[in-house]
């Protein structure tokens, strides 16, 4: 409990960068002004061949009704794949039928801009868009430590 103290205090004022991107329909979205109606959001970056991200996705994505239907949590996927693998995203996303939004950053400038050496890294943005949690890493039960975090700041 205390690491996750410690992790919420460091990133407590941070915001996410502004960066344009697309998502896997090709709308454009701007990260900095990712929103969820005043309620937590956790951005997970992960790759197509990332075994440990898509085990992270896929058991957030077995609890993801009910943390809405408690928190009105948000979840948005942001992919990393490069440009000549961004294809392969949607058919994986469609695949497992995950219902996040899924943002694509091919060249990993977000990813680079945000620090992040290595995936599954998940973060928690509040309702006020502040990044309050981070963590690097999936093991089997990881996403209960998610919600943990979603809990404390939902409305």
């Amino acid at each position: 409990m205390l690491a996750v103290t410690a992790a919420i205090a460091c990133f407590a004022q941070n915001k996410m960068p502004n960066y344009q991107l697309k998502d896997i329909n090709g709308k454009t979205v701007n990260v900095s002004q990712l929103e969820n109606d005043g309620n937590p959001i956790i951005v997970c970056f992960f790759a197509t061949w990332c075994k440990p991200c898509q085990r992270e996705l896929q058991a957030i994505h077995e609890n993801y009704p009910d943390w809405q239907d408690e928190t009105g949590v948000k979840v948005v996927a942001i992919s990393i794949d490069q440009a000549q693998d961004a294809n392969k995203v949607k058919p994986l996303v469609d695949g497992y039928g995950w219902e996040y939004d899924v943002i694509l950053d091919p060249n990993s400038d977000l990813k680079r801009a945000l620090g992040i050496n290595l995936i599954p890294y998940a973060l928690v943005l509040d309702g006020n868009g502040n990044i309050v949690y981070n963590h690097t890493g999936y093991v089997d039960g990881g996403e209960e430590e998610l919600i943990e975090v979603v809990r404390k700041y939902s409305k």
